[in-house]
């Protein structure tokens, strides 16, 4: 096993520089093959699979038993020194002089589906990642979601088949290597493993990726050209020291060009927050280059560019979380790569996700202004132009990022955003819609408080305020919201609403001539519901009234489709004197449609556009024509 691992890499492509265009070229300094930054990891995958408990344990802390839902929310960044590396790794090689890295810098992104912009961002910086997958599950939407992130980034990553411990009758051993591990199992237990690996192997080659067992792969090739599986256990930690050995041998051994340290600033924002007795500050990955006490700094801001110096640089003490509070570790500088957090002035409207430039001079300083900036049209690209929208309101901008992003997919418009706690101006401004769109007078509010006078003046304006502090709980009570406000509409507006029809009269089957008219017809085209106007446009179209009864074989329906034969009962529903009879004001010759109108397609289009067909959209542009409707 060991050897195996020590060639260990995954689906092949150590990515070209020209994946990311900010990364400095190695030929433009000198650069020394002994001098190596830590590799960046990011771990993703669906909710569930047990992201965070697989750091946990290489961690040993318990981070996730502190976030909500116990779903990480916000993008943390761990250090595990060398030291730790070696200690975990020791069981699967002696030659600690193999692993050549600082450490190993551990970006935890968020692993539900709409954090796909967080997600971007942290793929974006990370030299490989881990996707989890749960061994008892395979491949769930996130999974295959977090697939095409990696394939577009052109990210190398392996697999950590996870929850090795649920297979029945698992004997676990606390953290060890994955062969040792299964050589300890009964050979029912290795039948079920064998089994569950085949499944995860057939689910990506379904998916166009050729995967498998890491210890199975015959040359360096292999790894290359095959995903790599290392079946693990968050909870007993089997498999997690092949998994550490793969990734660091990974990253040495197939990607040492852009492991190379450079002295040229390469630094991102990924998150801003507010600390207590620190302020507002950035939880930044410095990926190359050096941060230095007192260097002034430009980042984007959400009212224009900041510049500003650095106060004070933090660390969390070695194998602790960024997210985490605790006691930090000050410095004078800090050399790549690594989560830091930087204290200075201005920084509350920092934009999370920008990148962070050092300024030398004045003249850089307004070069940069202008370069920061371009990263924040991309949120204002969100923001609906014509005013008409939801008002998004979160604690940080890589949660209002996310927020936006799945709105966007969801095609709610956002008129509004803003960062803090929801007050009273927050619902002033949300209030607007009231007149211009009303379904569209609501404040989402994700992971902030809302102020006594807010919620008090929101219930008096008629503003609705969703809160959660899990963002997809969110976006199911929106949801919910936006799906009750269409019931009520479509119910408001049922009465309104005429599907278009053309029916054919069966001249054999008239069984009532006069109020109420009772026929057998053929449905030509479209679609025939209960309560639907019928008139005769070869008469002037004149009025039967409405549809009260379809009945097929005697049994009573609610809808006909095209081409079914059904008896069909008419009502007038116009008083007395318009009573129209069978053979004195039409007859069998005629044909019968759905009296249309312009208010009933306008509700058509506006409350019931999912249940038309593509024949009964031609159809109504049929029977305008007909009506003359403009």
């Amino acid at each position: 096993p060991a050897a195996a691992a020590t060639a260990a890499a995954d689906n092949g492509s150590a990515r070209a520089s020209e994946d990311n265009a900010a990364e400095p070229d190695a030929a433009d300094e000198e650069v020394s093959p002994d001098e190596l930054r830590s590799p960046i990891c990011c771990i993703l995958g669906h909710v569930d699979t047990g992201k965070t408990k697989l750091q946990d344990y290489i961690r040993r802390t318990k981070v996730q038993e502190g976030e909500a839902g116990g779903i990480t929310q916000q993008i943390g960044a761990t250090f595990i020194p060398i030291e730790a590396l070696r200690e975990q790794t020791k069981a699967l090689t002696k030659e600690a002089s193999q692993l050549k890295v600082p450490g190993l810098l551990v970006i935890d992104t968020p692993g539900h589906e709409s954090f796909s912009n967080l997600r971007s961002r942290g793929s974006s910086l990370c030299d490989i990642a881990v996707l989890v997958v749960d061994i008892m599950h395979g491949l769930e939407p996130q999974t295959l979601e977090s697939l095409e992130l990696l394939r577009m980034r052109k990210t190398p990553f392996v697999v950590a088949l996870n929850k090795i411990d649920r297979l029945y009758g698992w004997r676990s051993q606390q953290g060890s290597p994955l062969q040792a591990a299964l050589e300890r199992q009964e050979r029912p237990v290795r039948n079920e493993y064998d089994k569950r690996v085949n499944e995860a192997i057939a689910a990506f080659a379904g998916q166009g990726l050729n995967a498998n067992l890491y210890y199975k792969h015959k040359s360096i090739k292999d790894y290359r050209s095959v995903v790599s599986i290392v079946p693990t256990s968050a909870i007993t930690g089997e498999g997690v020291p092949d998994l550490l050995f793969l990734l660091v041998q990974l990253t040495q051994r197939l990607m040492s060009e852009r492991l190379l340290y450079m002295k040229s600033l390469q630094c991102t924002v990924l998150e801003v927050k507010v600390i207590e007795g620190l302020g507002t500050t950035l939880d930044v990955i410095l990926v190359n280059g050096v941060l230095h006490e007192g260097d002034t700094i430009v980042v984007c801001g959400l009212g224009g560019p900041i510049v500003t110096h650095i106060r004070a640089l933090l660390t969390p003490q070695p194998l602790r979380e960024m997210r985490i509070k605790g006691q930090y570790v000050h410095h004078k500088e800090i050399k790549a790569a690594m989560g830091v957090k930087i204290c200075a002035t201005d920084l509350d409207k920092a934009i999370a996700g920008s990148s962070l430039l050092v300024a030398r001079n004045d003249d850089e300083v307004e070069e940069m202004k202008a370069e920061v900036m371009k990263d924040l049209d991309n949120m204002n690209a969100k923001v609906a132009s014509d005013g008409r929208g939801v008002y998004v309101q979160a604690s940080t901008l890589g949660s209002l990022e996310a927020l936006l992003e799945f709105l966007k997919q969801m095609k709610i418009p956002v008129a509004a955003i803003n960062i803090g706690p929801v007050n009273k101006r927050d619902v002033m401004r949300a209030s607007v819609m009231l007149e211009k769109s009303p379904e569209h007078a609501v404040i989402l509010a994700f992971d902030v408080k809302v102020t006594k006078d807010a919620a008090d003046q929101a219930e008096e304006a008629g503003v609705r305020i969703f809160t959660a502090d899990i963002i997809y709980h969110l976006f199911d009570q929106f949801t919910k919201y936006i799906g009750d406000l269409k019931a009520a509409r479509k119910s408001e507006t049922a009465s309104e609403a005429v599907f278009p029809c053309r029916l054919r009269i069966y001249p054999e089957h008239i069984f009532n001539k006069r109020d109420p008219i009772v026929l057998g017809v053929e449905v030509l085209e479209g679609t025939l519901r209960m309560r639907t106007p019928i008139c005769v446009p070869s008469k002037e179209f004149c009025d039967l009234g409405r549809i009260t009864s379809i009945e097929s074989n005697h049994k009573a329906l609610e809808v006909a489709k095209t081409g079914m034969s059904v008896a069909i009962k008419i009502e007038n529903d116009q008083g007395q004197e318009q009573l129209k009879a069978f053979g004195r004001h039409f007859d069998d010759k005629d044909e019968l449609v759905s009296k249309i109108s312009r208010q009933s397609i306008d509700v058509l289009k506006e409350s019931f556009r999912e249940e038309l067909t593509k024949e009964d959209i031609k159809l109504l542009a049929k029977l305008k024509q007909q009506f003359r409707i403009q």
